[in-house]
């Protein structure tokens, strides 16, 4: 009897699948085995594009005279021995005369279509493929899938734009990061790494790093006074000076003035202006959004908040498919709404905005279902489960849970209503402004159960207050009055959530959610590219965290101003290319234009590289005379010491590896100077890979050996460093 081999991207699914597939199944080493199917898997990528290497033994050497290398064919290799065990099984699976049949039943998306197709080809196979299209992995949903098999024909032009990205980024990183290496090599240690994606991402950083460099924070001066109404029983307000719409003051003489002014003075509300301002609910979450919304609320880096939604998808089976750049839904969805908001009102906390929605006549939809804005996949929501085992996730999953299940209840509640109140104050000819923000009705906020933050402060304006009732024309007295000094703010660091953002707009700054959405097709990156490309930058040492903010290191900052305008830095130009992979996916553009356009861009991109990295050198630091020896010590490639060609100076060394982290010149010379830093450095990783930060000092062996360590009581005590990936630090 002929069976059909189904492959799915991981084991987990692959379980999931013999669930609903007629049984009973054997289990075997890398497979199952049932009377009419067969089910396997691979482990994310078995398979992947070949180093230069394989195509030429000359490649293992990095010469400029040998770029740009661009394959007539790209050649595929399994990617290790643990990757070989499998890809074995699956190609003995492809190779069995019972096996007419083959079901794709990897990740619905680019990245799955990738995966499927390079372990076809690298398997030789030519047996007829159906694809298996997955939003939810409950066993209705997987049903239904198998139930509506697709011709894997269908899913060419999806093909097409997965192994155009593949090859671009290929082409693009290899040539530019061994052409930068290879003229760079005096300057940097290790590899010059540069890519088609992760240099537009580190340039949005590093020239928002360059920004807070070169700013000087200059003075200035603000007054506020504390009014109480002369009438009936004390109604107290606080109201901040204006000189026109300026509320800064340039220096602490003019403010005494205006204090002196107004110091025990009566005045007058010469102002009171109110009006409503409706707050829509947010939309759906695509996985961008889950993922800027959890840094901000949590702390989670991007890689967290997809890992839990994917465990959330794969193993509870609560959410649906979490890598999808949509935020609305189909229309045939529009009869599962009322039942997932039925089965979420079993969960005591959800009950009230659950009894709401199914207590709507007719379901407000317009900014929910929209055919035309979903492609492969429609937003995360809740999945039309059975039960939802709570119990069974971790906090992360719990919470990333929750985010998506109110913000699915909140979607179809009307809008918050609020009262803005904006009062004038006048003493003399001095004028006090005031801010009052009341909610008048909760609205789809009521789902979250918080209020409006009645006290959120504004540096330049005062605070939002819960203003007494006032009238119009009222007398009132300055109770008290006084000026405060302040400094202009640097623009902040980016967080992993405002990196996301703008890397979903191709570095351009958009607030407007709707705006927003319009503009996503020319990011930087996909939904589920983003995460891995932050992890990357952090990996080859250009940023490091701390706390929610993320630095760019030197060496981040010196490629960045090396590469200077070129447009591999551009974030528009990089955009524009995943908008055209986009267009692929539909048909509208072709894999052979775009890739066309790639190799032309990478010739001039590795001509411009050879002629304008050429002479370049970045001198090594010289921290003036050893503490020993008195020697100059100079910057290595491997630390900081008194050690030359021509003397092996004292034995002097600050090595630059520490914990994760390539320690600055600054940190080298404030050690050499003081013997420790006054603050915490930032940017060590632990055991598990989280970062920490942490205060250093020199200390000497009694062999006499110089050593930098960590001067803090946990390491005087030999306990472990703390983890600080949670750690609320603001991204100022």
């Amino acid at each position: 009897m002929s069976k059909t081999l189904v492959i799915a991207e991981k084991p987990s699914v692959g379980r999931d699948l013999v669930k609903v597939l007629p049984g009973p199944f054997e289990k075997h080493e890398g497979y199952l085995e049932g009377p009419q199917h067969v089910v396997s898997w691979a482990v994310g990528h078995l398979v992947a594009l070949a180093d230069p290497d394989e195509y030429d033994d000359r490649f293992k050497k990095w010469r400029m005279a040998d770029l740009p290398i661009v394959p007539e064919r790209f050649k595929l290799v399994v990617r290790d021995e643990r990757s070989r065990k499998q890809m074995n099984v699956v190609k003995r699976q492809l190779a069995r005369d019972d096996v007419e049949a083959v079901v794709n039943a990897c990740d619905a998306g680019r990245e799955g279509e990738l995966i499927f197709a390079y372990m076809y080809e690298k398997s030789g196979s030519r047996k007829p493929v159906q694809r298996l299209w997955l939003n939810s992995m409950t066993r209705g949903a997987i049903e239904e899938a198998f139930g509506g098999l697709r011709p894997g024909t269908e899913l060419a032009t999806l093909e097409a734009a997965a192994r155009s990205r593949s090859e671009a980024d290929w082409i693009v990183g290899m040539n530019a990061t061994r052409a930068a290496t290879i003229r760079l090599r005096s300057s940097f240690d290790g590899a010059v790494s540069l890519g088609r994606v992760q240099t537009p991402t580190l340039a949005i950083l590093a020239r928002r790093e360059e920004e807070i460099k070169a700013f000087t924070p200059e003075p200035y001066w603000v007054v506020d006074a504390t009014f109480d109404t002369v009438a009936d029983a004390p109604r107290v307000y606080d109201g901040r000076y204006h000189a026109g719409a300026n509320p800064r003051i340039k220096s602490a003489e003019e403010a005494q003035r205006v204090v002196e002014a107004c110091e025990r003075e009566r005045g007058e509300i010469t102002k009171l202006e109110t009006s409503e301002r409706k707050e829509r609910p947010p939309l759906l979450y695509d996985l961008t959004s889950l993922q800027r919304d959890a840094n901000s609320r949590y702390g989670f880096s991007a890689r967290r908040t997809l890992a839990a939604a994917q465990r959330l998808y794969e193993e509870h089976k609560a959410l649906t498919y979490p890598r999808t750049s949509s935020r609305y839904l189909t229309r045939d969805m529009i009869g599962e709404i009322k039942p997932i908001a039925r089965l979420l009102g079993g969960q005591g906390e959800y009950r009230r905005g659950s009894e709401y929605v199914l207590g709507l006549d007719v379901l407000p939809l317009a900014r929910v279902v929209d055919d035309a804005k979903v492609s492969d996949h429609h937003a995360i929501i809740p999945t039309r489960a059975e039960r939802y085992p709570v119990e069974k996730m971790n906090d992360d999953d719990k919470r990333v849970y929750d985010m998506v299940v109110r913000r699915f209840l909140a979607v179809f509640h009307p809008d918050a209503v609020f009262e803005n109140t904006r009062v004038e104050s006048t003493v003399g000819e001095h004028v006090f402004r005031t801010r009052g923000k009341l909610m008048l009705v909760p609205g789809w906020r009521g789902v979250y159960g918080e209020l409006p933050d009645s006290e959120r402060a504004d540096d330049d304006e005062g605070r939002e207050q819960q203003l007494p009732k006032l009238v119009h024309g009222e007398a009132v007295q300055v109770q008290e009055v006084g000026s405060e000094r302040k400094e202009t703010k640097p623009p902040r660091r980016y967080t992993e959530g405002s990196l996301l953002a703008a890397m979903e707009t191709a570095g351009k700054l958009v607030e407007e959610e709707e705006l927003r959405e319009a503009m996503k097709d020319s990011g930087i990156g996909t939904p589920a590219t983003r995460a891995a490309i932050i992890e990357r930058l952090l990996q080859v040492g250009y940023i490091e965290r701390d706390g929610r903010a993320l630095i760019v290191t030197e060496k981040g900052l010196n490629v960045i101003r090396l590469l200077g305008e070129h447009a591999l830095t551009s974030p528009g130009m990089t955009g524009e290319w995943e908008h055209r992979l986009a267009k692929i996916e539909t048909g509208e553009d072709s894999r052979e234009a775009f890739m066309g356009d790639i190799v032309k861009f990478t010739e001039a991109t590795v001509g411009e590289l050879d002629t304008k990295l050429k002479d370049v050198r970045i001198p090594r630091a010289n921290l003036g005379p050893c503490p020993v020896c008195g020697r100059d010590i100079v910057e290595n490639r491997k630390g900081y010491s008194c050690w030359s060609r021509d003397d092996p100076g004292c034995g002097f060394v600050i090595w630059k590896a520490k914990a994760g982290k390539q320690l600055p010149v600054s940190i080298a010379r404030e050690l050499i100077k003081t013997g420790r830093t006054g603050k915490q450095v930032t940017g060590f990783k632990g055991r598990s890979g989280k970062s920490f930060r942490a205060k250093l000092a020199l200390q000497q062996s009694e062999e006499g050996k110089w050593r930098v360590e960590f001067d803090e009581p946990w390491a005087k005590e030999g306990a472990r460093a703390p983890e600080a990936e949670q750690a609320p630090a603001a991204a100022a």
